[in-house]
């Protein structure tokens, strides 16, 4: 009997494993849609749509405009956190990240199909704005979601390992939006205008096709089936978990602005370098190198979160990102492109890394799994949302002026203090039974 029992014990811990590695599979590739889409649309907004979707003019106020389309999917992203959040802890996990994927991948496409500012005037920019509010719509809830599922699904002494892999499938987004734009950037400028910079769009089809094969064969984490099984669920997450958490709902809010960083960098950053002299395509080189290091180093740094704990992970990356954004923008006001490779990639591969590889799983950890997707959807969009608008916010205090790019470095600065300030107030939660996870909820 012994000896059965060890078998049926071994067996059901792979059978545990090979459920945790489909999840965090499906994160990854889930991540890599939701990012390939963002760093397209980051990059056109950058460099393509002020020419093509708003009135000639002024170029940096199009810009600004432009960046504004940008931050609008901020905008949405609550409204997508609390729907698809309420969705995710009502209905479960898997069917609402199979929404969110299909909603996030359609409008990518569609926005590759919208016609100009010069062949239908203001329905142009409008288009524009209403498909980015439908990409702000689902990502709004996908990582949570995709977090939550895979930390729920990992063995104990990993959660932190699996969870990253939704932040890795990021790091893969990125590099495919930017291999997908190299062809683009090396375009004559007419032919990249008048219809290059649709390709990437549409080439996120095979993105979103990949994605939902996957996740379409997920089951729903035991402990989220033990609760929806015997009625457990509650009726109105996002109200329970303000009532049942309302400290970790201020803490994942305050820590969610370490991903200023990313986004930063990733619009603002390339807008700048560009202005300065710096190639469109080396800088798009320069984000591939950094994120194909980040795809190894982030799940190394969740592992290191699982053993020495989550606060001490992500508040070195946290700090490290913020004192290293100032040596990011000295070298790219220079136009020094060896030390651009060098301090991009010691920011995304490394300090980034080590603070964004650790939220999957931390900040879901901090709530009950009957709130759990609503808290940390709604919390971490705080901070995305004041993210979202920082690229304008940059290019509205660095104005024309190439040298003065201190205000850039201080609002990433700035907002790693207020990352730091909720790291520190957060509970420990790498060694907590899954079961025992947030406050009670009746």
């Amino acid at each position: 009997m012994t000896n059965l029992a060890a078998r049926r014990s071994s067996a059901e811990e792979e059978q545990r494993l090979k459920r945790a590695k489909k999840a965090a599979l499906a994160a990854f590739l889930g991540g890599a849609l939701e990012y390939y889409d963002f760093f397209i649309y980051a990059t056109a907004a950058s460099l393509i749509f002020s020419k093509i979707f708003f009135p000639a003019g002024d170029p940096t106020v199009a810009l600004m405009a432009s960046f504004a389309t940008f931050g609008v999917a901020y905008v949405a992203r609550p409204f997508g956190a609390v729907f698809f959040g309420h969705l995710g802890d009502k209905i479960g996990r898997k069917a609402t990240l199979v929404m969110t994927l299909v909603l996030m991948g359609g409008a990518t496409f569609l926005i590759g199909l919208l016609p100009t500012y010069d062949a239908i005037g203001y329905w142009a920019p409008a288009l524009l704005v209403l498909l980015r509010l439908m990409q702000g719509l689902s990502a709004g809830a996908e990582t949570a979601g995709a977090s939550a599922l895979t930390m729920e699904e990992a063995p104990a002494n990993r959660r932190g390992f699996f969870a990253s892999f939704a932040m890795s499938g990021i790091s893969f987004g990125i590099v495919l939006a930017s291999l997908a734009f190299l062809p683009v950037a090396a375009m004559s400028e007419a032919d990249r205008l008048a219809w290059g910079w649709r390709i990437p769009f549409w080439l996120s089809i095979f993105v979103l096709v990949a994605a939902f094969l996957v996740r379409r064969s997920l089951e729903e984490p035991e402990v989220f089936e033990e609760k929806h099984e015997h009625g457990e669920t509650v009726k109105l997450p996002f109200a329970q978990m303000l009532k049942t958490h309302p400290a970790q709902f201020f803490q994942v809010a305050l820590m969610s602005f370490q991903v200023v960083t990313n986004t930063f960098m990733q619009s603002f950053g390339l807008a700048y370098a560009v202005s300065v002299g710096v190639p469109a395509a080396t800088m798009l080189w320069v984000s591939i190198l950094g994120n194909v290091v980040a795809i190894a180093t982030q799940p190394l740094a969740a592992r290191l979160s699982d053993r020495f704990g989550r606060r001490r992970v992500f508040i070195t990356g946290v700090i490290g990102s913020g004192l290293m954004i100032f040596v990011y923008f000295s070298v790219i006001s220079t136009a020094n492109i060896a030390m651009i490779f060098v301090a991009s990639t010691l920011i995304t591969a490394g300090t980034y890394a080590a603070s964004n590889s650790v939220y999957p799983a931390w900040f879901s950890e901090l709530f009950n799994v009957k709130v759990r997707y609503s808290g940390m959807a709604i919390g971490l969009q705080v901070g995305i949302l004041c993210a979202g608008f920082t690229p304008l916010l940059g290019a509205a205090l660095v104005g024309g002026d190439k040298a003065n790019w201190g205000p850039a470095a201080w609002i990433v600065a700035g907002s790693s203090l207020l990352a730091v300030a909720g790291a520190t107030w957060a509970r420990e939660t790498s060694k907590t039974p899954l079961r025992e996870l947030g406050n009670p909820v009746p």
